[in-house]
């Protein structure tokens, strides 16, 4: 009877980009500082669209297959997977970091390992929403997508921007659907920023080693700009959305009045689909004139439910942590949908701290949804910035999940912001299938 293992082996890379498995050590994970083993339930296979990198200047930490102790690799960089949306990690890839390594990309580092003739990720499905699955995506009609929206919209700065940036360089999943006619069309409004956020991915200053993953918008769209395109995506879209606020661009609430006013326009041509802002929730006053206008959902992000971890990670100007509380509450005051974009840390998001400050912020905001986000960071470079030098105790992400979905069933968990008929009640349905 053929033997099925349980347990992966430890993944090294030999710093050419070849791949190995190491079968004298099973692969372990890291919670903050800390390196262990893995329950075999939590690995899965690496889910299509996921990969793999090296981490240089990294040696991976696995368990010793003959004494079961915890021990270093020594036969080469240690390796991390990215995996893809609608799946959370659990565990970040354990290594020790040697002194001259340099920083880490902004990517998620999840766990991995090799079992049964593949590789396996310490990670959870979230979502069943298939939106941003790289199956569904034909590079022959998204070319064709984008040449017909140029011609479309040829004086139209943001499309342009969309196309040849967020589309055709970045491979943005959002702006991909947008120029396919389907779901969530993205609507980056904001060159500015108000929070110094150390993780930013469209912005960097020269002083740091690492690079924004993209370039930011460089323009303040027009009202008529947003409009033109948003209009007919929202009458032919299926389960259509429009979100202000995207990785390539600064905070959109700087621009609230630009966005109030093509809200309003928005409505007076089409009551079709969802209108949706993504945002640090710094300006609860503005939120307060978009739910007015018309906004129909809110998702604020946040590394964390505790202010001084928050504060410390966005390094905000000229606002605080209450007021994004005060933004999610002002939202359900209309009854909006209201989301946070909950960078998950493990380690940090699964502290008790951590888990008691969340139901705290669930009870008094009547928060609708937690998007269960990977957090796209070098962990050791993310802990060091922030100050954190003990893990503590900690549950594990999915016993926490578990916790916080018993105590508030209510409260939905997801990756994507949701179109208005899931907000509206079916909420299991798997419209991205239609």
């Amino acid at each position: 009877m053929a033997f099925e293992q349980t347990t992966p082996f430890l993944l090294y890379s030999d710093g050419e980009g070849n791949i190995f498995e190491d079968e004298t050590l099973y692969a372990g994970g890291r919670s903050g500082w800390d390196a262990g083993p893995v329950p075999d339930e939590d690995w899965i296979p690496l889910p299509e669209g996921g990969s793999m990198y090296e981490l240089p200047g990294r040696r991976g930490i696995g368990i010793d297959v003959e004494t079961g102790e915890m021990r270093l690799c020594d036969k080469g960089w240690a390796v991390a997977a990215f995996i893809p949306p609608a799946h959370t990690g659990l565990f970040i890839a354990a290594y020790e970091t040697e002194e001259d390594a340099p920083t880490l990309p902004l990517f998620c580092y999840t766990a991995a390992g090799w079992m049964n003739d593949g590789f396996y990720v310490t990670a959870l499905r979230i979502e069943q929403d298939i939106r941003q699955e790289a199956a569904g995506y034909d590079d022959e009609v998204i070319e064709s997508g984008v040449k017909h929206f140029l011609e479309a919209y040829p004086k139209n700065r943001l499309v342009k921007h969309l196309a040849e940036n967020c589309c055709l360089t970045y491979h943005c999943p959002a702006a991909r659907n947008f120029f396919i006619g389907r779901w969530e069309c993205p609507v980056p409004s904001s060159p500015a920023c108000n929070a110094n956020c150390i993780g930013c991915i469209s912005f960097q200053p020269q002083e740091e080693t690492i690079p924004s993953t993209q370039d930011r918008l460089t323009f303040k769209p027009t009202a008529e700009e947003i409009v033109e395109f948003t209009v007919p995506h929202l009458e032919s879209a299926p389960f259509p959305i429009v979100s202000f606020g995207q990785g390539c661009e600064g905070e959109p609430l700087l621009m609230w009045e630009t966005i109030a006013e093509a809200i309003k326009e928005i409505r007076k041509h089409t009551q079709s689909g969802s209108i949706n802002i993504n945002t640090n929730g710094s300006k609860p006053d503005a939120v307060k004139i978009l739910c007015e206008a018309g906004l129909d959902s809110i998702r604020v992000s946040t590394n964390s439910a505790r202010k001084h971890i928050y504060e410390k990670y966005y390094r905000p100007n000229n606002y605080s942590f209450e007021d994004i509380v005060e933004s999610i509450k002002v939202v359900n005051s209309f009854g909006g949908w209201t989301s946070i974009n909950y960078f998950v840390f493990p380690g940090m998001t699964d502290s008790f701290e951590e888990y008691e400050a969340l139901r705290k912020l669930i009870r008094e905001t009547g928060l609708k949804m937690i998007q269960w986000r990977n957090f796209n960071i070098d962990p050791d470079w993310y802990l060091g910035k922030i100050g954190h030098t003990d893990t503590g105790e900690y549950m594990g992400i999915k016993l926490m999940m578990q916790k916080i979905r018993d105590e508030f069933p209510e409260l939905k968990f997801g990756y994507f912001n949701p179109p208005m008929e899931r907000i509206k009640g079916d909420f299991q349905h798997d419209f991205a299938h239609a």
